[in-house]
């Protein structure tokens, strides 16, 4: 979820291996939180430099994001403690952008032969067919016998995250919140911590540099941002002299802090969208901090990081934000209250070819809006195999294809009976008629009324992000019409119902 630099040392010094986990058997329709130790690791002790990971089938080949992908996948080394959390060490992490991170020259993350590794992994199945996969990542590794390793800093990674300590560390973003059609959490959420202490913020445990950054967020989302308090510091305005040239001006102006009183700015990670319709899709990368993004922090300063997501066009239901940070104990940086260091940085890399199916195109689903009504007041809707019984836009008419209708001020009961086989389901409002082909860009939740259901499961074996319930009614607020909805868990799913009066 993160990066700085390429590394640059002499090709015999650094050693680039390719690793599995796995392989993991998924089941139709897969959407949770599971562990695996790390076997395949290093067999000598040094750095690794850079980390590149990805999802394949076992014969190796990538699958389409819109049917397999990671939804994230989190290397914790268990002999490591977190900085930011107490637990064990979250020391690299991907999800479906797939983040490369690369150490600037001379620093490394230290690892021992010693060291105990577990992959916490959620590999989401978008689809009802079983699949076997592996997670790989492909490092660059300089031996600790080798010449180079005397010139390398060890660095360790500052885990933040504006929902840090949580399992499953999410938030709800609702279409039109925040201002000007951007919301940024926590900021702009009421109360988003519950009175309890500010999650998104660390304070410094010791004096040191900040060597490398990046974000990661879901689609929709459009920069996280790393910030700096210091008690009693201000940022230092620029002072460019009126008789300076034109070109001194620019260069003292381009050189000064960023951010405002106490709080500095230290970096914004991007979100590049190559997705055509811009900020909907997993087919985008972060930008990370540039080569020589070295921020010298010290003991008792505050570290905070914020996440902003588009709410122009649709709703972004489970939502993170994330900056994995790296710091070394000692070198050169700059004081980020003296001078700028929040300069641009560059996305990890250009668009992928697993996520070139956009969806949207036209196919034989109905436009629900021109149905005939269904049952009246059915009171239950059950969700089994993968459909919505009553209204599922997939089913002919005459077997539950119309949409069941309510009388204006009732509700409509969903329930999930796939629950006992470990598939979670939700029922995410659309844009109407939401009969477009299944991608990575289509269907989101663009309803001009929102509604959700969050993600239904529940019992012994349920685990995030099951809700723990199996049941939701739909609002008894809805005005007269037709609504439409899919699964965000399986979006190939898509069902209506109507309110009559």
């Amino acid at each position: 979820m993160l990066v700085c630099a390429p590394s640059s040392f002499a090709a015999s010094d650094v050693q680039r291996v390719k690793y599995k986990i796995g392989p993991f058997k998924v089941i139709p329709g897969q959407n949770e939180i599971g562990y695996a130790p790390i076997v395949e690791k290093p067999q000598v002790d040094g750095y690794i430099t850079r980390i590149k990971p990805d999802l394949t089938y076992t014969n190796g080949k990538v699958p389409g994001v819109d049917i397999i992908h990671l939804h994230h996948g989190v290397w914790v080394n268990l002999s490591g403690q977190a900085a930011t959390s107490g637990l064990p060490e979250l020391f690299f992490a991907a999800g479906e952008e797939k983040t490369i991170v690369e150490m600037p020259k001379g620093y490394g993350y230290p690892y021992r032969t010693t060291d105990r590794w577990l992959l916490n992994h959620m590999i989401h199945n978008l689809t009802p067919v079983p699949a076997e996969v592996y997670m790989t990542y492909e490092i660059d590794f300089i031996p600790a016998s080798s010449p180079a390793a005397k010139k390398i800093r060890p660095v360790r990674p500052i885990w933040m995250d504006v929902m840090n300590g949580q399992l499953y560390p999410v938030f709800n973003v609702r279409k039109g919140a925040g201002r000007g059609g951007k919301y940024t959490f926590p900021d702009d959420a009421r109360d988003p911590y519950g009175g309890g202490p500010k999650r998104n913020e660390w304070v410094v445990d010791r004096d040191g540099v900040l060597v490398g950054t990046g974000g990661h967020l879901h689609p929709g989302g459009l920069h996280t941002d790393l910030w700096l308090r210091r008690p009693g510091a201000r940022i230092r305005p620029a002072r460019c002299g009126a008789r300076a040239t034109a070109a001194a001006r620019r260069s003292c102006r381009r050189e000064a802090p960023r951010g405002r009183g106490s709080k500095a700015h230290l970096f914004r990670s991007k979100a590049k969208y190559f997705e055509p319709a811009g900020a909907v899709s997993w087919d985008v990368a972060m930008t990370a901090s540039p080569e020589n993004w070295k921020v010298k922090v010290r003991k008792g300063d505050v570290l905070s990081t914020t996440a902003t997501y588009d709410t122009r066009r649709a709703a972004w239901w489970e939502s993170m934000g994330i900056m994995v940070t790296y710091m070394a104990n000692g070198g050169p940086g700059r004081d980020p209250f003296k001078k700028r260091v929040d300069f641009r940085g560059r996305p990890t890399h250009g668009h992928l070819p697993e996520n070139n199916n956009h969806g949207a195109r036209p196919t034989q689903m109905p436009d629900p809006r021109k149905l005939p009504d269904g049952p009246e007041n059915p009171g239950l809707v059950d969700i089994l195999d993968f459909k919505y019984r009553l209204g599922d836009l997939s089913l002919p008419r005459s077997s539950g294809g119309l949409p069941p209708v309510v009388r204006r001020g009732q509700s409509l009961l969903f329930r999930n009976g796939d629950n006992a086989e470990r598939v979670y389901h939700s029922i995410t409002s659309c844009k109407a008629p939401c009969n477009r082909s299944t991608g990575i860009a289509y269907p989101i939740a663009d309803g001009p009324v929102q509604f959700e259901s969050n993600t239904l499961g529940a019992g012994r074996r349920a685990v995030p992000p099951a809700t723990g319930s199996l049941e939701w009614k739909t609002p008894s607020n809805l005005k007269p019409g037709t609504y439409t909805y899919f699964c965000r868990i399986h979006p190939f799913m898509r069902g209506a119902f109507r309110v009559k009066r």
